[in-house]
């Protein structure tokens, strides 16, 4: 996929605060899962950082829970090698519990918010209030959400809020590792509820914008360093770039809201 150029040069500008800051020190190799609401920001400083930096960065994708093969759980689980995991906070803490990722490592590195999409060129609803989505959701012969926390999210607290639950049983369905606007780009979907900055991905649909703030839920994605990582050093310096005001303004670009200082 393309990179606009607003986050082409978010990215370059980034990484030219990286040089600044970079000391020289042994190429490494790294082996990085991420999951996809921050994926669009990676895919955009990752090949700076390896340039400025000298490390190589082995990137793959999964959701921060669920039990599909890739998600991020099921493959710590399975006892693969990785060296860094960039997914969902609370998803993460979970990890940190387990033992399989270091407690000292947490960075948080971006805020999310979820957002609403239909089909390029589809009337976009009024979604502009609790009632105004209540209705929208009424209407809509079908509904996707994803398998990982904002769906999560969605399916067991807000149509829970909005006493459609009952509803939404016959019409909304959880999509497992594929993004929610891929689903309603082909027309399988008249509604999809994800992540804004994995909607933002997606050609071929119209994001008609955040859940209104007393239904919002925000999201935030953070990276750890994966416990065993045979090169501990190398992983904090790629998360302490990406938690960094020097990548803030390539992670906003994307629709994500940076942290900068990582804290």
């Amino acid at each position: 996929m393309m990179l606009p150029p607003i986050v082409s040069r978010a990215a370059a500008f980034a990484v030219a605060g990286l040089l600044l800051l970079a000391q020289p020190t042994a190429a490494a190799e790294m082996q990085v899962v991420s999951s996809g609401g921050f994926a669009p920001a990676y895919r955009a400083l990752a090949p700076e950082y390896e340039r400025a930096s000298g490390d190589t960065l082995k990137i793959q994708w999964g959701p921060s829970m669920g039990d599909t093969p890739n998600a991020v759980p099921a493959r710590l689980a399975r006892g693969e090698k990785l060296d860094v995991v960039i997914m969902v906070g609370t998803a993460l803490d979970d990890l940190i519990k387990q033992g399989k990722v270091l407690p000292d490592s947490k960075v948080v590195l971006a805020r999310s918010s979820i957002g609403v999409a239909v089909k390029a060129g589809a009337p976009k609803p009024d979604i502009g209030t609790a009632e105004a989505v209540k209705q929208a959701l009424l209407a809509a012969k079908s509904i996707a959400y994803s398998d990982s926390a904002s769906g999560v999210y969605i399916s067991t607290q807000m149509f829970q809020r909005l006493g459609i639950a009952e509803q939404m049983a016959g019409k909304a369905r959880k999509i497992p590792a594929t993004p929610v606007g891929e689903i309603v780009a082909k027309g399988e979907a008249e509604l999809g509820f994800q992540q804004i900055a994995e909607l933002k991905a997606v050609e071929g649909i119209d994001l008609v914008g955040p859940l209104p703030p007393e239904l919002q839920q925000v999201t935030l994605y953070s990276g750890g360093i994966v416990a065993g990582s045979h090169d501990p050093a190398a992983a904090r310096k790629l998360l302490d770039f990406l938690a960094s005001p020097a990548a803030a303004p390539a992670i906003a670009a994307t629709g994500l809201e940076p942290t900068a200082t990582g804290k």
